[in-house]
């Protein structure tokens, strides 16, 4: 039997006077299912830890959207064996008339029945993430697709880097922020927690916890989440057969039986589990960037 969805209940207001962000539009937000926002340093695995985790939901009976924020498309792919065409493409070839659009325009099944979006992006120095963000809820209301849903994960490239960007995590309950045991990946963990802190004064969103990838060792992540208060929520070492996956286009529940993969699965099983039924929102405060050369590394 499916587990329940357990929400935060927080009230959530708007962005206060000064900010620069992009304001979320009232008619926009996400009821009713639990929306995970997933960031970290680019390069550092948000993608295939995203896909592997809508798979992992989709197993335990719910009902996935996953929602690639990047333009260069490719968060869904090892779901739907593909590289799908991004809501600004059908946006544009329509001349922007959106109600010319059906959902089979730009949701697509994945595996394990996961729906697949990708919201794509405006061209480099031309326009703003968080635009884009705004118009592929905008669509998905419109065409009642989020009251069949649980779980949403909106997949976000690199760190924080301006409000638009952080636009997912207006909708988001929780923030997961993937890491490896790494100075560059640590100090870009610490950018995000500083915008989570922004984003929780007005919005209902919460850090949910960390996620290390591809690390054998989590010292330095656990010094650094000592001190701000954060908790590793999974951890998945460099296993080669999660490289592999994502050269076969297909998510580490199709890859062969052996002890390692079963392995990363179970942690996937978990970690979906955890999110579903004893998350707890995390309270954590970003350091200073001199506190973050002064604390991690070695003696």
């Amino acid at each position: 039997m499916a587990t329940s969805v357990k929400l935060p209940i927080i009230e959530a207001g708007l962005d206060g006077e000064g900010s620069l962000q992009v304001h979320l539009d009232p008619n926009q937000k996400i009821e009713g299912a639990l929306v995970l926002a997933v960031y970290g340093k680019g390069g550092i695995g948000k993608s295939t830890t995203s896909s592997n985790l809508s798979a992992a939901f989709s197993k335990l009976g719910k009902r996935v959207l996953q929602i690639g924020c990047d333009p260069k498309h490719d968060s869904t792919f090892t779901l739907t064996k593909r590289m799908v065409p991004t809501v600004i493409d059908v946006l544009e070839s329509v001349d922007f008339h959106a109600e010319e659009l059906k959902p089979e325009d730009f949701v697509f099944p994945g595996y394990g029945g996961v729906q697949c979006i990708e919201a794509g992006g405006p061209p480099a120095g031309t326009g703003c993430g968080g635009y884009v963000t705004g118009q592929t809820v905008k669509l998905l209301k419109e065409h009642h697709l989020l009251e069949d849903t649980d779980v949403v994960i909106f997949d976000v490239l690199g760190d924080v880097v301006c409000g638009g960007f952080a636009a997912p995590l207006q909708h988001a309950h929780y923030c997961l922020i993937v890491t490896a045991n790494d100075f560059d990946s640590i100090f870009a963990m610490n950018r995000i927690v500083a915008a989570i802190q922004a984003k929780s004064k007005n919005y209902k969103v919460r850090l949910g916890g960390v996620i290390v990838n591809r690390s054998k060792d989590t010292d330095q992540v656990d010094k650094f989440n000592s001190r701000v208060g954060l908790s590793t929520m999974a951890h998945f070492q460099d296993v080669d057969a999660i490289r592999r996956s994502r050269l076969k286009k297909c998510t580490i529940f199709e890859m062969e039986d052996a002890p390692d993969v079963i392995e990363v699965q179970q942690e996937y099983l978990r970690l979906a589990r955890n999110m579903l039924e004893s998350v707890q929102p995390l309270s954590a405060e970003s350091l200073k960037d001199r506190e973050i050369f002064d604390l991690l590394g070695f003696d």
